[in-house]
């Protein structure tokens, strides 16, 4: 059986309902799993270029990224080709935060992308992995919603 690499991007969207509600995106598969949206880096791409355009055309969101969260490896074989083959994959995972647009206009390749509390997505989403990356963002935006405004410090 034939091996290949494959590098991939995708994000965990954010946005904050008041001062202390967060919701984040996620994406159904056609295979009926509920995942964070991702897709492979294209050639003259940046990681953090490829997570908000992954996020954009299977979410149907606009977003901005706040930094780095962490990045996964998995194996799998491919079906999709001629000849199986073994994939080695690693996807980079950002935090980005909702700068427009709506969950309707995601594309064809899922089948559904909506907005749901932080702490469900991280109980929802079907792979162990990408729940331990919502947990990091739920972390990383527990420090961000915690920390004191430039006006409380003074």
């Amino acid at each position: 059986m034939k091996t290949r690499n494959e590098v991939s991007a995708g994000g965990v969207v954010f946005r904050l309902l008041d001062d202390e509600d967060v919701e984040v995106v996620l994406i159904l598969t056609h295979e009926g799993r509920w995942q964070l949206p991702k897709g492979w880096i294209e050639r003259d791409e940046t990681p953090e270029q490829t997570a908000i355009r992954e996020v954009r055309e299977e979410a149907g969101v606009d977003s901005e990224v706040v930094g780095a969260l962490d990045s996964i490896r998995y194996q799998y074989v491919s079906r999709y080709d001629d000849e199986p083959a073994r994939v080695h994959k690693q996807v980079h995972f950002f935090l980005l935060q909702y700068a427009g647009g709506s969950t309707d206009d995601h594309d064809d390749e899922v089948q559904d992308a909506r907005w749901v509390p932080l702490g469900d997505a991280v109980r929802t989403l079907a792979f162990k992995e990408e729940r331990r990356i919502a947990s990091l963002a739920e972390d990383a935006l527990r420090g961000v919603l915690t920390a004191p405004t430039e006006r409380e410090t003074r």
